[in-house]
């Protein structure tokens, strides 16, 4: 399924929004002008690698010096992608639900939720799996906060979405808590599933518990903001109802 668009009109343009996307961009921009070695050494240096990570805290913890640096990762990791796939999907999906989220908790509170999901999803992640040395990167556990927002506020906005069916396409209108509940379901299965299996640098993979982290983290802080007062004139006809009448 293929999120296309989402029937939930905003009520601001979601300048916080569209600067995450174009800050991925420019830097993936960056990435492309590196080539091979020059990306590797950036990788390993922005994005969390969860053995390092640990490492890291172990110092700390036994009264080591340990720089503000060391931990960085954690929040440029958020800003880097793998591939133009990758980034692609991640922007598609901030695009598609971050403006309602961002209409709900306003530009700066809503910039620095993106920034504690992103930063819970790599710790999750690095929990998943303490002894990886795979550097970790990706707006995905950010967004997936955006997405555990989108489904407590707005859970019976339709999304239109794309459907593969064999060798019919089609699209459908699906309620964003179908939707996204399906999408938050193969994400715990994958991230169950990868608990404990063994990574390597050739293999690579999909941090599949820095989407849930950042799901769950993004659900707590959707129901903050459902009982706290609406930010801004407009709120979304979906906001406090699980259905709607269509």
């Amino acid at each position: 399924m293929l999120p296309i668009h989402d029937e939930n009109p905003s009520g601001c343009t979601p300048w916080v929004t569209y600067a995450l996307i174009a800050a991925n961009v420019l830097v993936f921009l960056y990435q492309l002008s590196l080539g091979d070695q020059g990306l590797e050494r950036f990788f390993f240096t922005f994005a969390v690698v969860p053995k390092e990570f640990f490492a890291d805290l172990h110092r700390l913890s036994g009264g080591g010096s340990v720089g503000m640096l060391d931990f960085a990762p954690l929040f440029t990791s958020m800003f880097m992608h793998g591939g133009w796939m990758h980034l692609g999907g991640n922007m598609l999906f901030l695009y598609i639900f971050g403006d309602n989220v961002e209409d709900r908790l306003g530009h700066t509170a809503y910039l620095i939720f993106y920034l504690l999901c992103g930063i819970a999803a790599s710790l999750a992640h690095a929990w998943s799996g303490p002894t990886s040395a795979l550097p970790s990167l990706g707006a995905s556990g950010a967004i997936g906060g955006v997405l555990g927002a989108y489904i407590v506020l707005h859970p019976a906005a339709r999304v239109t979405t794309l459907v593969f069916l064999g060798f019919m396409i089609t699209t459908l209108r699906i309620p964003a808590f179908v939707f996204l509940g399906i999408w938050f379901l193969l994400q715990s299965i994958q991230g169950l599933a990868a608990l404990g299996a063994p990574s390597t640098a050739a293999e690579g993979g999909t941090a599949w518990w820095a989407h849930i982290g950042g799901f769950v983290v993004g659900m707590v802080g959707g129901a903050i903001a459902r009982v706290a007062p609406a930010h801004g004139p407009a709120r979304s006809r979906y906001a406090d109802t699980w259905y709607s009448n269509r």
